[in-house]
């Protein structure tokens, strides 16, 4: 959506867009409460995309509600515009029939066990690994600390952009200290290039584009901010006196010389990450900043490395591009003892469950959205190990992350651990975050950090916001019961889903194709266990190697789950690159007159105990010509294996079922002469013509059955 919304491309992209629309994560395209002028975007391209009336339109998210009623009432707008102006609290029972036409709500419990099979999903320990400062890093903690409220309370007298600046100088400050000694090093040593230009911009876009981003966890944005935010600091330093810059400047120094063995948070992480590796976990490190993410990486190496010389421990942020993070993922999931250390830019997009199965929280997100994109890389489906941990470290001396951890994150899990998914807080949750960190930089100066109490602030009710909070929950709850489709007859679906896969081929049929092919071109599979097989690459046609790439040996399996016991086997479908390039080889070389005895071929003859009169398959290829009224005519096409036994004038046509089976399962018994062979080929040949009309007649009753389909 981000790639299509640019102006260069989005009128292109509108033209052309296609007539079946899936747009996933659509949360993130939901009509704005604030400013958000990406979010804004990416709504106004899908209005317009979902206003054209014979567009199939599917929009997936697993979190509908933000929290803001209008931006979710704006989502179902785009299924029906009526649906925008419908109070979800006290629909009608005909109003709730008709939005559940076109609104789906489904909880794992719910695909738990689907059609007779059973849906893994993984249990989630939630654990927490609390730290104290010591006491150099708690000196240094306490004077940034009361540095930013002495800068906070004195940009009161300011107004406009001069008070706003002070208070994200403030911020930055506090969260970098709080991240990292390297984050706050990088963020108070940081020489940018000034930003007059970008600052004559409305002051509210500027705070959206330029600050924002790096002092929260802003859910929006196009790509996660990571850096760290050396330019707030910079920006905010002009507003400050000589002695306040030397202060920042000290601030740099002190926390240069934490890094490592003063630092308890680090060692904390050592110590959790070891006890997770010793009860055979695969944890990511989530870190908000590049600096703190590199940090932590380099840390663990010295700290563990002499333990676990094998151990693999890399950092991956926002610092590389898209294709070097999945690279780099993809390598170390080949390491046995692995550890990922990153920032969030790694919580969407790629898939981590396969390789990874626990995460610690070394930086304490500011916004629950966050919390579940983080476990959500490895809490999801296709997740090999029955239970994931989820670790929160946090200070017990640092009053900011007290007051997110009870205002914000333990409510965020009880609501997970109760419900079974996650409900976003019923406010923008940077708002609450800046009237907690507002009500803590206001207070009495007499009072020191380790005094500050969460439920004393002046300036927010934290039982008003968990009882709003708790209210969502219920109204969640009311409607994952509505919506949950419960009425959605399972035999139904399996019968369409057994169609669909006749035409197409189900796992078997893959399997079948696979293993016969690689076992014809020289590379038969050999058994692994529990439904994996070893494909030995290399002994495949050179052709066929470069197109697949990859390693020599190949873990594969054609069963979904079978990576549960073999985490590094990789799932074969009848889209995988595997099966269409063997398919495309094999049908390349079946069609090559040059090919004197292709491993494939357009037609065979044999000898075989499976019937006891001569039957012929053919293997058909159909052609429909689709046609709605006021839309261009689409050609679809599928093959269908049919045949009879006899000879035209006594011949007796067979099912699909039984010309499949016997495609399957006959067996040559006897040898056939190449004389022999075409004799009967071209007699087969020759009976085409007769067998026309009877063919057009199957063609005309499969096509009326995919009408009534």
């Amino acid at each position: 959506m981000d790639f299509a919304k640019s102006e260069r491309r989005r009128h292109a992209f509108e033209l052309h867009c296609p007539e079946f629309l899936i747009v996933d994560e659509v949360h993130g395209c939901a009509r704005p409460a604030g400013r958000s002028r990406v979010q804004q975007q990416r709504y106004e391209l899908l209005t317009r995309l979902a206003s054209k009336p014979d567009r199939h339109l599917v929009m997936l998210t697993a979190t509908p509600h933000s929290g803001v009623e209008e931006s979710f009432r704006s989502l179902l707008g785009l299924l029906r515009p009526q649906f925008e102006r419908w109070e979800m609290r006290g629909l009608s029972e005909h109003k709730r029939r008709e939005l559940a036409r076109h609104f789906v709500q489904r909880r794992r419990a719910d695909v738990a066990r689907w059609l007779g099979e059973e849906t893994p999903f993984p249990e989630r320990i939630p654990e927490e690994a609390p730290y104290l400062l010591t006491s150099e890093y708690r000196r240094l903690f306490q004077d940034v600390y009361t540095f930013a409220r002495e800068i906070v309370r004195s940009g009161e007298v300011l107004t406009g952009f001069r008070r706003r600046i002070r208070y994200w100088t403030a911020l930055a400050l506090l969260r970098c200290v709080m991240s990292s000694p390297a984050a706050a090093q990088a963020a108070l040593e940081a020489r940018v290039a000034r930003l007059e230009e970008a600052l004559l911009r409305e002051p509210e876009e500027a705070e959206d584009t330029l600050f924002a981003p790096y002092v929260y966890d802003v859910p929006d944005q196009e790509a996660t901010v990571d850096v760290s935010p050396g330019h707030v600091v910079e920006e905010g330093g002009r507003t400050l006196r000589e002695t306040e810059r030397r202060r920042l400047r000290q601030f740099a120094k002190r926390a240069a010389v934490l890094r490592g063995e003063g630092d308890a948070k680090v060692a904390t992480v050592a110590q959790v990450v070891g006890r997770l590796l010793e009860e055979g976990y695969h944890p990511i490190i989530w870190c908000r900043y590049i600096a703190t993410s590199d940090y932590v990486a380099n840390e663990l190496r010295r700290r563990l490395s002499e333990r676990w010389p094998d151990i693999h421990i890399i950092s991956i942020t926002g610092a590389l591009t898209e294709d070097e993070r999945q690279i780099r993922v993809t390598e170390l999931a080949q390491s046995p003892r692995r550890v990922l250390v990153a920032t969030d830019c790694l919580s969407e997009g790629i898939n981590l469950q396969e390789a990874f199965n626990a995460v610690v929280h070394y930086d304490l997100p500011w916004n629950p959205n966050r919390l579940e994109q983080r476990e959500g890389r490895v809490d999801r489906f296709g997740q090999s190990s029955p239970t994931v941990k989820a670790v929160l470290i946090y200070g017990q001396d640092n009053p900011v992350d007290g007051a997110v951890l009870d205002v914000l994150i333990r409510k965020a899990i009880e609501i997970h651990r109760d419900l079974g998914i996650s409900v976003p807080v019923p406010a923008e949750s940077e708002s609450v975050v800046e009237a907690v960190l507002r009500s803590l930089f206001l207070r009495s100066e007499a009072t020191s950090v380790r005094q500050l109490s969460l439920f004393e602030m002046d300036e927010l009710d934290v039982k008003a916001i968990h009882k709003q909070w708790d209210e969502a929950v219920d109204r969640e709850r009311v409607s994952r019961t509505r919506f949950a489709q419960h009425a959605i007859k399972p035999e139904e679906v399996a019968r369409e889903l057994e169609e669909t896969e006749a035409v197409l081929g189900d796992p078997e049929a893959v399997e079948r194709f696979v293993r016969t092919a690689c076992q014809r071109l020289g590379a038969p599979l050999q058994p692994a266990r529990d439904g994996v097989w070893r494909l030995d690459t290399s002994l495949l046609p050179p052709a066929l190697r470069e197109r697949l790439g990859g390693q020599d040996e190949w873990y594969i399996t054609f069963q979904p789950f079978a990576t549960r016991h073999l985490p590094f086997a990789t799932y074969i479908g009848r889209n995988h690159p595997l099966t269409t390039t063997l398919a495309e080889h094999l049908l390349g070389q079946a069609l090559d007159p040059r090919e004197g005895a292709p491993v494939a071929a357009r037609s065979a003859v044999i000898r075989t105990d499976a019937v006891a009169l001569r039957t012929t398959l053919l293997l058909l290829r159909l052609r429909y010509l689709l046609k709605t009224p006021g839309v261009t005519p689409n050609l679809a096409e599928e093959c269908l294996v049919w045949g009879f036994s006899g000879r035209p004038g006594t011949m007796s046509w067979l099912s699909e079922a039984e010309a499949l089976r016997l495609l399957r399962e006959a067996r040559p018994r006897a040898n056939v002469s190449p004389a022999e062979r075409q004799e009967w080929l071209a007699e087969a040949f020759a009976w085409l013509p007769t067998l026309e009309p009877g063919l057009t007649d199957l063609a005309h009753q499969r096509a009326k059955r995919l009408l009534e389909a």
